[in-house]
């Protein structure tokens, strides 16, 4: 086992190279000497531990670009909620989320409108084909806004699949939504609101939503009641942070590869607030900045961790038929200049 440092010496702008520990690359600038009218560099002696590369000049790679594996990633399509009663009652008076009548706040016609629209985009960008899952807080707003964007077309009574939603489902006055040709749809306490106080977060019981949504899977929520909720407790930021994290941990342990995530502003406010420190600022910002009503935004997550245990189902392993494949770079020891051929 090895480890490779990576260094970009400001003295040589177009060069990257890479060492093995013990080289002395204090002196590696000495290796350039000279660099042709035509841009090419010539060399002194250099050993076989160094192998340089060369880049564009206009590429940046200070920026701490990353190269990870394809199969221990997953693209994750984020969609904060359309507008809700308790958006609109909310702006006009803070502690209206306070009242009960606001408890497990639907969509407003201005919300499906929203719903609407964002439906339109992921079917014209492609995002709706590729789409493998759909995970969706089981928060009557939420889960208006997962069916309306990412289900099938208008239901027809006789065919003998379940709706995603019934007429009317929470007071919506939308007719119902087809589970027909759309991804499978499973609701999950981990990415819910805040928890406690706000009457709005507050969700009903599992079987009063699934004869309102027949096809989610609700099989992962173990409690019928909302145990999580409590009148006199608001859930603390660091602790919705928390349980962002291990939400998104939890999407290591499902096999599909992109997800869309139907969820809350204080859950990903919070969640992703933890990252991009390592980034620019605008990248930072990109990643953090507060999600509007039906704001549609599109990720990678990386697993670091070996979490995922996937193997990959692109990579090849080559070498089929077998034969002698010695790198070019490997050979240099039969050459006394020490140059690689």
């Amino acid at each position: 086992m090895f480890s490779l440092t990576f260094l970009l010496f400001e003295l040589i702008p177009l060069f990257l190279v890479c060492i093995n520990p013990g080289d002395d690359y204090f002196n590696l600038p000495q290796l350039v000497t000279s660099v042709s009218c035509s841009g090419q560099m010539q060399f002194q002696h250099i050993p076989c531990s160094v192998k340089a590369t060369y880049r564009p000049s206009d590429m940046d790679v200070s920026g701490g670009q990353s190269l990870y594996p394809l199969h221990r990633c997953k693209t994750i399509h984020l969609v904060r909620h359309a507008q809700g009663i308790h958006n609109v009652e909310g702006e006009k008076d803070h502690s209206a989320y306070l009242s009960p009548h606001l408890f497990d706040a639907h969509l407003t016609p201005l919300g499906w409108q929203q719903v609407d629209n964002l439906r339109k985009h992921v079917h014209a960008s492609g995002i709706s084909k590729k789409v493998e899952l759909v995970i969706t807080s089981p928060l009557l707003r939420c889960m208006q806004t997962a069916v309306g964007v990412f289900g099938g077309e208008g239901y027809t009574d006789g065919i003998d699949v379940p709706p995603l939603m019934v007429t009317d489902a929470g007071n919506s006055n939308h007719p119902a939504i087809s589970s027909l040709n759309c991804p499978p749809f499973i609701a999950v306490e981990g990415c819910r609101e805040h928890l406690g106080v706000h009457w709005c977060d507050k969700r009903r019981s599992i079987s009063e939503y699934k004869p309102l949504f027949p096809a989610i899977d609700f099989s992962l929520i173990e409690c019928d009641d909302d145990v999580l909720w409590k009148p006199d407790i608001r859930e603390a930021n660091e602790d919705v942070a928390s349980r962002g994290m291990e939400f998104l941990k939890w999407l290591w342990t499902r096999k599909e590869k992109e997800i869309a995530i139907v969820t809350h502003s204080g859950l990903l406010t919070h969640t992703l607030g933890v990252f991009g420190n390592d980034c620019h600022p605008d990248v930072k910002n990109e990643i953090c900045r507060r999600f509007e009503n039906c704001e549609l935004r599109s990720m990678v997550i990386v697993d670091r961790s070996m979490i995922g245990s996937d193997p990959s189902t692109n990579d090849y392993p080559g070498k089929i038929p077998s034969g002698v494949d010695v790198p070019s770079d490997d050979t240099c020891i039969d050459h006394p200049d020490g140059l690689p051929n």
